[in-house]
């Protein structure tokens, strides 16, 4: 079971992780800038050149992962997706549809995938009307929808959907619904980095390698 994410340390500084969920080791990363989509296939394949057998993967929602691991059981962060819906709306909305949603979206790591999905259709249903709802710009002519953010955040629930709940439906494999594995050792990394603000870039990478090594039996690399 492999989880995969990116973390950064300042601006241009990224390293893109592939964690076994099971042994808890990091099997292959890499420094980057910023992540891509390029980045991930080269770390799967990898990982199939070493015979890695993958029963799943859990990742978030960069645009295209779905499609390139479409070859694998895919599970979309839980957590991710909460984010995904805070950054839309923020995390104190004022729109009672606003709330609602995000309220719902707080149990989805809590909640099994029949009570989501119903309550998430109830609460579309409910709130059809105004998420249509659409106004004119006096100056251009152009009509745009007034609850653009809401719209957005419902939009990426729904594109989200097939691969929120890859858990559920496949629980004899015991998928993680969530990367928080992966985002504990993240927080605990940059913990660590920030007691060596100095550190050159060459450095920085060194040190990361080394934590990996002790503390996750690093395995394997770029």
């Amino acid at each position: 079971m492999v989880l995969v994410d990116t973390t950064y340390r300042g601006r241009n500084f990224g390293v893109v992780v592939f964690k076994d969920w099971r042994t808890k080791r990091v099997l292959w990363r890499k420094f980057v800038r910023y992540e891509t989509l390029a980045d991930y296939q080269e770390g799967f394949g990898w990982l199939e050149r070493h015979n890695f057998k993958i029963e799943g993967v859990v990742c978030d929602g960069l645009r295209g992962m779905f499609q390139l691991l479409s070859c694998y059981r895919v599970q979309m962060c839980q957590y991710h997706q909460l984010r995904i819906v805070q950054r839309y709306l923020t995390r104190k909305p004022e729109l009672p549809a606003s709330i609602e949603l995000l309220e719902l979206v707080n149990l989805l790591a809590k909640t099994d995938k029949e009570s989501f999905v119903g309550a998430f259709t109830e609460w579309c249903e409910r709130w059809n009307a105004f998420l249509r709802e659409r106004t004119r710009d006096s100056k251009t002519g152009k009509s745009r929808y007034v609850h653009k953010r809401l719209r957005s955040a419902c939009l990426s629930i729904e594109r989200n959907m097939p691969y929120l709940w890859t858990w559920y439906d496949h629980i004899e494999i015991n998928i993680p619904n969530t990367n928080n594995s992966l985002e504990g050792m993240f927080t605990d990394l940059k913990t660590k980095l920030r007691n060596h603000p100095g550190l050159s870039k060459e450095r920085r990478k060194k040190f990361i390698d080394e934590y990996f090594k002790e503390t996750f039996k690093f395995f394997g690399r770029d």
